[in-house]
């Protein structure tokens, strides 16, 4: 069976000049990036069986992201390429203050539209996982996101997973938007990845305690709560538990995320919804575990494809 990752796939230009703005900054490293993109390269790359459902220009950005995506082992069959719109670019400098100089051109990614993803057939799909931000915005991919979502709900046996990727950039004037999305979306999956940024937002809170218990009230899905170095929060059937991480020298964060909801997704591959609910605390504790490593070990590389190229099932040993 497979799993199947909905969302953005783009271009990362990544300025090298270290405290430099976009506007003085003169070196920028291309990456492929988005998050479902990268969630999918990293279950791939730990021996999943994967396919991406996203939109590129038909140019030379846009087949490097099917280039890159083909030598992971993810099935591009969905991977559709526009004629009207260029590949989505995100320019990112990071200054010395420690804030992001960030500007999103946005692209082809969004313009994946519903009857595009309608057309995905489900019966071999045994996965969905939702992890853009990108499909919050308006457009095509608003509407193919949340038709996407309601058909895995009308079928049988598909295991829904949300990782609502927040970038504040990308909604600097109508947070609310987000919020309410997000949980139309938590509200209706099985298991949710948040960092303690977007627990404490959606829920309005002040701590990622308060968050977890809101989270617990109004939710019925298995849920964690990446904290950093301190490990993941594990949320379910009402009791928390902190899950550690295992120490690293990290050389970049980036796809940490990814790579982790990529593991917990590649460890549930093989069993039906069924089995997953009925998991124990102690079975999830596990997947958890595993999955941390997996973040960990992204962060001890520069860039997040170039991480997941050392990604093996052999790091869960």
């Amino acid at each position: 069976m497979k799993i199947l990752c909905i969302g953005e796939a783009l271009i990362d230009m990544i300025c090298t000049d270290k405290g430099s703005s976009l506007s003085k900054g003169q070196h920028f490293l291309k990456k492929p990036g988005g998050a479902p993109t990268n969630v999918a390269a990293a279950i791939a790359a730990l021996g999943g069986n994967v396919e991406l459902a996203a939109k590129v220009g038909n140019d030379p950005f846009g087949k490097q992201l099917i280039d890159v995506m083909q030598e992971f082992g993810v099935s591009t069959r969905w991977m559709l390429q526009d004629t009207t719109a260029f590949t989505t670019f995100a320019f990112v400098s990071l200054m010395e203050d420690g804030e992001r100089d960030f500007v999103f051109n946005r692209g082809a990614d969004g313009q994946l539209s519903r009857e595009e993803t309608d057309a995905i057939p489900l019966d071999e799909v045994s996965i969905i996982h939702f992890g853009s931000a990108t499909g919050f915005l308006p457009g095509p991919l608003q509407a193919a996101y949340q038709g996407m979502l309601q058909k895995a709900l009308m079928q049988d046996n598909i295991f829904i997973s949300f990782d609502p990727n927040y970038r504040h950039l990308l909604f600097p004037n109508d947070t609310q938007t987000f919020i309410d999305q997000s949980w139309n979306f938590l509200q209706s999956c099985h298991f949710f990845k948040l960092s303690d940024e977007e627990a404490m937002l959606i829920t309005n809170t002040h701590s990622v305690t308060d968050a977890a218990q809101i989270l617990l009230d109004k939710t019925n899905a298995v849920f964690t709560i990446t904290l950093g170095k301190e490990g993941t929060l594990l949320g379910l059937k009402g009791k928390t538990e902190i899950i550690p991480s295992i120490p690293v020298q990290p050389v970049d964060t980036t796809g940490a995320g990814d790579a982790f909801v990529g593991a917990v997704l590649y460890q549930l591959r093989e069993r039906d919804l069924r089995s997953i609910i009925q998991l124990s605390l102690q079975e999830w504790k596990q997947i958890i575990q595993n999955a941390n490593k997996a973040g960990a070990r992204t962060c001890e590389y520069l860039g997040a494809m170039e991480a997941f190229k050392h990604l093996s099932s052999n790091i869960f040993s």
